[in-house]
């Protein structure tokens, strides 16, 4: 099995910024081989699309790759999963973010997830496989946003956002005006991010190569997730994951 990451570093320090901004990003985290095996791998999600409407590889990719659908019981992945939403987990989905030059980006929003639980936690933790600079496909994101448990967040761009949703809006813990932040990040960086947090990302330049990204996320079972792209087949082809993979 190939080695994930290096060294982790998720410790209080992490876990604080990541509880107090709703994302933490780890700068080169991926090794070597991880990063050839997840291209090669997300090259071929990228030849397939689009796909069918109703199926789409970039939604269902684990389930198109074998390396990919390899890493949902990994040992570090579930590792860190569990560092930060305890032992009691669920897979929920994997999805490729794959980024050609051209590509215009997505706009601001939430996800959703048990909105009226806080102590049922919802992780995405994405890998940018080639990483990323301002103004390049990068991602931005609004740090305390994740703590309003808002799956509603929607805008078209910045100023939408900063003259919307944003509007006198505080931080709920430091009461500081919340704050559009764009992110960089050097290849082999990984980024965890709770799901309320509002988030969005720069169009890629015409000229600039494919982002070669993907996102796994794992959740503490207990409320319905909409994000759950799983086949029935597939599910059952992971059976033996002691219950990973069951919704509840």
């Amino acid at each position: 099995m190939v080695e994930l990451f290096g060294t982790s570093s998720f410790d209080d320090a992490a876990r604080s910024r990541l509880d107090a901004d709703g994302h933490v990003v780890f700068p080169e985290l991926l090794t070597d081989d991880a990063r050839a095996q997840l291209t090669t791998a997300l090259a071929g999600i990228q030849a397939l699309l689009p796909g069918d409407e109703q199926h789409r590889p970039n939604h269902y990719s684990a389930e198109y790759d074998l390396f990919l659908a390899s890493l949902i019981r990994h040992p570090q992945l579930l590792a860190l999963a569990r560092a930060v939403l305890g032992e009691k987990i669920r897979f929920d989905h994997c999805v490729a973010l794959n980024r050609p030059g051209g590509n215009d980006g997505t706009s601001w929003h939430s996800h959703a997830y048990a909105e009226g639980d806080p102590h049922l936690g919802f992780l995405r933790i994405f890998f940018y496989v080639n990483g990323f600079v301002l103004g390049d496909g990068n991602l931005k994101v609004v740090p305390g946003s994740h703590l309003c448990r808002d799956a509603e967040i929607r805008a078209a761009t910045d100023i939408e956002l900063q003259q919307g949703w944003m509007q006198n809006r505080v931080h709920p813990v430091t009461g500081a005006a919340l704050q559009i932040e764009p992110l960089a990040a050097p290849p082999g960086s990984v980024a965890l991010m709770w799901t309320h947090a509002a988030h969005g990302v720069n169009p890629r330049r015409a000229g600039s190569a494919t982002r070669w990204s993907v996102v796994y996320a794992y959740r503490n079972p207990g409320a319905e997730s909409h994000a759950r792209w799983l086949t029935p087949g597939f599910e059952q082809s992971m059976a033996g994951t002691d219950g990973l993979m069951s919704l509840y």
